[in-house]
């Protein structure tokens, strides 16, 4: 049975429940009556014509304009994106035309509340508010083929995510949206769950506090927030990272090196920070599940001024529970605060900090040893065995900052400036058991401290330009990246293991030894650092041909030393290319392909004791994507290829507890198949299917802890006859995958199912079930470590919950 959580640094959750105290009630009203000779009109009334020119612009401002200019009051949905622009409303309309054409292609429609005022609805709830759309003339939402309209599972990426402002159809490399419904749907609060909704991502969660993401056969190192490249530390997450704060996922699938610092074959992962709201709203989740897991969110947020010009969210969480796993528990607690300021009609500025304080008792360096000495698979009877011992534990304490100025200019561009940091502490107390014989394994028992610093700065324009007579658009930036770390661990002497037997480690019987020494074999301190430019543009060769082109200049240079090794690291001047085509074949299809250079600097302790090299390679991509039944589904096909060279990869060898990596030359080859929307009414699907091979230099398999094959879906469906209730699956199926360095530790291809049900008691009340795992299948969660160890994944587990919105 788990243990309960004790540790002694356990936060007090009563300040959550006081959290429902806090209140912010006003609506923000966009623009002032100055047009004080604009006509206005009612459903009785004949439509009166405007005499109107608002420009392509940021959809806020193209909104302020209208209002101006018609006289008519808008109310803005809270979480309008800042990215979303509209087209150009020049002459003779209606007040609903214009409106309508200002918000083609942006995901809202509207509805009125009177003659005078109107507000702005989520597409997906049009159908709702039906019954007070005010339609003189009968509206059709139409897209425009710049931005698709946001329906249940299908969402447009953010403009940060493709750092060019592209929207899904206009990017010539496939995407993948996890979105917030699907994250509440299935209770998806970790990323690691939320990422394993995405078809092309494999979580590698090698240890109790340790995951590792993959992608197309490859590491995922880019992790970015809001688009600022803030990376879980050397591209592995350490305790985890709760969905509470953010609104959705996006990935970009293959190589990014224009759209990050550097390039990366894998993704890009971007989490979406949730944002203040310009009318008031409020949210409480509550759930209880397996192992006595508890958890408690609240999310509020609206304007804080009576204008509106000043909004403000505050999000919380706390999540506390056991585990299946013997010894193990957890505690994650989240604070963030957000501001949003409108310093006049074109500059908003928005100012955000997050507090998240995760713990963790019985956790393990390593994980289960899944072979003996000889490399024989061992078998346990008990998904629930673990290495964890009673004194094990792993305290993580992150601060993230941001703040962002955006400015709209008259002529249709942006500059957006954005300075973010993070800090992060991390102590451990850990054990890794290493077979040394039938019943005995190498203890190594570590205390480990550390502390990262992070800090990124951008500057980026972007806006349209004419050229030969058409219009085009091109982005420009600079970016600065710094991170200093500083570690320290301790072993009990220089050989940093002892002999403990195997039944020992299982029972969390081994005795914990006094741990006082350490050497320049386990400490780290050094600083990286990264600058670079970019640029990229938007071509309209034709009007239904688009070439993307772009290239980034990167600098990069480290110093100090880790595991003692020299951290010293210099590159000046590389230049990163990026190109692709985007044809329309039709309105709702599109081909596209494109293709890249990859270079990375590597901060890994190579087997000769310093870094191995850069990685290089080049990266290309063919797809085609399509909105089908009226545009409510979204479809995508996407072939791949990379050829890399310096690949890091783990040799199973530890030198002072660390591991130790080679560079190695790898190819790898494959298609996905994707789809996510509104498949049939009420019906929601998102999912998709995932072929790669990789391969050598000789042409053998190679990473063989990667599935070949993938296939992972969600859908749920609203019964036409009890709309309140909706229901819902998720299933996940790999093919087999095996330890590369040992074909004895092998796990069979496998399939998850979970089932969810959901029921609105009211507006403001519902309830949830989720139930996990269905069939009880037992599986291994990874086989990334070439060591040969990894933890059973969770039995069947159930999960209820309650939520009260407003």
């Amino acid at each position: 049975m788990a243990r309960q959580l004790n540790h002694e640094t356990s936060i007090d959750s009563r300040w959550q429940r006081n959290a429902l105290g806090t209140a912010l009630a006003c609506t923000l009203l966009v623009g002032a009556l100055q047009a004080h000779g604009a006509q206005v009109h009612s459903a009785a009334t004949s439509v009166e014509r405007l005499s109107l020119n608002i420009s392509a612009q940021p959809l806020r401002q193209a909104l302020l304009q209208f209002s101006q200019q018609s006289g008519q009051n808008v109310l803005l949905d809270g979480n309008l994106d800042s990215a979303l622009r509209s087209t150009a409303v020049q002459g003779r309309y209606s007040s609903e035309e214009a409106l309508a054409k200002l918000l083609q292609g942006s995901g809202y429609t509207f509805a009125r509340t009177d003659a005078m005022t109107v507000y702005l609805v989520p597409v997906q709830n049009t159908q709702a508010s039906s019954e007070i759309l005010l339609a003189p003339t009968q509206i059709q939402y139409q897209t425009s083929g710049d931005v698709s309209p946001t329906r249940g599972y299908r969402a447009n990426p953010v403009s940060s995510t493709t750092r060019l402002g592209l929207s899904d159809k206009e990017t010539p490399q496939a995407i993948t949206v996890i979105t917030r419904e699907q994250m509440d749907d299935f209770q998806l609060n970790s990323v690691k769950d939320a990422l394993r909704n995405a078809p092309s991502v494999t979580v590698e969660q090698f240890e109790t506090d340790r995951t590792a993401f993959t992608s197309r056969g490859f590491k995922i190192e880019n992790f970015e927030f809001d688009g600022m490249s803030l990376p879980f530390s050397g591209g592995v997450l350490v305790g985890d990272q709760d969905m509470t704060e953010f609104e959705q996922v996006d990935v970009l699938h293959g190589a990014n090196g224009l759209m990050s610092g550097t390039g990366d074959p894998s993704a890009t992962v971007n989490l979406v920070r949730k944002r203040p709201t310009d009318t008031f709203q409020a949210r409480v989740d509550s759930s209880v599940g397996s192992w006595d897991n508890r958890r408690l969110s609240f999310d509020v947020s609206g304007p804080l001024s009576q204008s509106g010009n000043v909004r403000g969210r505050f999000i919380t969480s706390h999540d506390k529970g056991n585990s299946y796993l013997d010894q193990y528990g957890h505690e994650v607690n989240v604070a963030a605060g957000l501001l949003a300021f409108d310093l006049s009609d074109a500059d908003t500025l928005t100012v955000g900090f997050t507090q998240q304080n995760s713990y963790s008792n019985g956790s393990t360096w390593g994980a289960l040893p899944i072979a003996d000495y000889q490399g024989n698979r061992i078998h346990y009877s008990s998904r629930s065995s673990s290495v964890g011992q009673p004194w094990t534990y792993w305290d993580v304490h992150t601060q993230r900052a941001f703040a962002e100025l955006t400015h709209a200019f008259d002529n249709g561009w942006t500059s957006t400036l954005t300075l973010a940091g993070m800090k992060q502490d991390s102590d451990t107390k850990m054990f890794y058991a290493i077979p040394a014989t039938a019943d005995q394994v190498y203890g190594y028992i570590n205390r480990t401290t550390s502390k990262e610093e992070q800090v990124t700065a951008e500057a980026k324009l972007s806006g349209p330009f004419a050229l030969f007579g058409r219009e085009h658009e091109l982005t420009l930036g600079a970016n600065y990246g710094r991170t200093h770390h500083d570690e320290v661990g301790h072993y009990k002497d220089a050989s940093g293991n002892q002999m403990v037997s195997l039944a020992d480690a299982l029972s969390g019987n081994v005795v914990q030894p006094p741990l006082n020494y350490t050497d320049d074999l386990n400490t780290q301190l050094f600083t990286d650092r990264q600058k670079s430019l970019f640029a990229g543009a938007r071509f309209s060769v034709i009007d239904d041909l688009h070439w993307i082109a772009g290239a980034r200049m990167l600098s990069a240079d480290g110093d100090g030393a880790g595991y003692g090794s020299p951290h010293d690291t210099r590159v000046h001047g590389k230049v990163t290319p990026y190109t692709g085509l985007v044809y329309d074949l039709t309105p709702q299809w599109s081909l596209y392909t494109s293709w890249t250079k990859i270079f990375k600097p590597q901060y890994l302790r190579s087997t000769s004791g310093g870094l191995i090299l850069p990685l290089e390679g080049k990266s290309l991509e063919v797809g085609v994507k399509g909105l089908v039944l009226d545009e409510r589904l979204t479809l995508t096909a996407a072939a791949f290829k990379t050829d890399q060279q310096n690949v890091a990869e783990l040799t199973g060898e530890i030198v002072g507890g660390q591991y130790l990596y080679r560079g190695t030359n790898v190819k790898s080859h494959g298609f996905e198949l994707g789809a996510s929307g509104e498949a049939l009414p009420g019906l929601d699907i998102a999912g998709g299917y995932t072929f790669v091979q990789i391969e050598d230099d000789n042409g053998d398999d190679t990473r063989k802890y990667i599935p070949t094959h993938t296939l992972r879906g969600s859908l749920t469906y609203r019964l036409p006859e009890m709309p309140s209730l909706k229901i819902g699956t998720r299933f996940q199926w790999q093919s087999a995958t095996e330890v590369d360095t040992n074909s004895n530790v092998r796990q069979e291809a496998y399939a998850l199912v979970d089932l969810m049900a959901s029921y609105d008691i009211d507006d403001n009340w519902s309830t949830s079930l989720n139930l996990n795992n269905v069939t009880d299948r037992k599986y291994l969660l990874s086989l990334y470590q070439s060591s040969g160890s990894t933890n059973y994944g969770a039995p069947r587990n159930l999960t209820a919950s309650v939520t009260w919105k407003y």
